[in-house]
């Protein structure tokens, strides 16, 4: 299991555009890839579940990735959200 913190830099946070994107990265990954925020666990593949999560510009998360690409996971999307998203 590997993991970074990483403050959310967009500033509409975690809407629809930068959850349709971040599902589809993560699910390519045979490794479990969550959010972990406000004490919950948020799975990365489920548009639904980064959603309902409600992270705002500025929230500090944590980037669990575990599994036999775990490393590779977690550069990726780590990489992406640290770029704001493509917004």
């Amino acid at each position: 299991m590997v993991s970074k913190n990483i403050t959310i830099k967009n500033e509409q946070g975690m809407h629809m555009r930068p959850a349709s994107l971040l599902a589809p990265m993560a699910g390519k990954y045979e490794s479990s890839v969550k959010l972990m925020f406000n004490g919950n666990a948020y799975d990365c593949k489920s548009v639904m579940f980064l959603m309902a999560a409600c992270i705002k510009c500025g929230s500090e998360i944590e980037l669990v990735c575990d599994g036999p690409d775990e490393e590779a996971a977690l550069a990726e999307i780590a990489a992406f959200i640290e770029s704001g998203m493509g917004d």
